[in-house]
This record gives structure tokens, C-alpha cells and sequence, in this order.
């Protein structure tokens, strides 16, 4: 159980710093998979840059209690 959420934690993390980057404007990157007309992210957005940041956050605090928690 400890690893599972160690693993979680990181892809949080990762997930949350993509987010992050492409809301600040310092990555770009097209649409992947799409099922309907998809058009890439235009320029900077505070809505994915926090909720970036939150993901990103609460992935490092999964991953620092999944491996550092006593009991």
C-alpha cells in the first residue's frame, strides 16, 4: 500500500507540473487524442497554472506521507 500511493503521488506530481507548465505559457502542446474538434491551449491561463499548482502540491504531500508516515 505504501508504494501504490508513493506511485499516485508521483504521477500527481507530474500530471500537476505539465498542467502547471502549460498554464504558465512555458510549454506548449497540441491536442493528443481527440474526439471532437480539439484546439490547443492559447497562451497563458490562470485556471490551469493554480490548478496545476494544487495537483502538483497535494501529489508531493501523497507521496512524502505514503513513504515518511509512522503506523
Amino acid at each position: 500500500m505504501k508504494w501504490t500511493g508513493a506511485a499516485l503521488g508521483a504521477i500527481a506530481v507530474l500530471l500537476g507540473g505539465l498542467w502547471f507548465l502549460q498554464g504558465t505559457g512555458l510549454v506548449t502542446l497540441g491536442p493528443i487524442l481527440c474526439v471532437a474538434e480539439c484546439e490547443a491551449l492559447e497562451g497563458p491561463s490562470l485556471l490551469w497554472a493554480v490548478l496545476g499548482a494544487l495537483l502538483f502540491a497535494a501529489g508531493a504531500a501523497g507521496v512524502w506521507f505514503a513513504l515518511f508516515r509512522r503506523g
